[in-house]
């Protein structure tokens, strides 16, 4: 895995746990929610590659 994935993900996480607990906050827990969920979605939009890449993997070593 490239560490500048890493980065990024964490990145993300650190911005959306910074949002999420501001809007928490000022009382916009729906918002708040919004917020984390799209963090998720954006991480596993960059995932996706590796993740599919290991199926591949997986179903190749099991040759199903």
């Amino acid at each position: 895995m490239e560490i500048s994935l890493i980065i990024k993900i964490a990145g993300i996480g650190i911005l959306v746990a910074v949002a999420s607990q501001i809007l928490s906050k000022t009382g916009r827990d729906e918002q708040a929610m919004f917020v984390t969920i799209a963090g998720i979605l954006v991480a596993l939009t960059l995932l996706i590659t590796h993740i599919r890449e290991l199926f591949d993997t997986v179903s190749s070593l099991f040759g199903v």
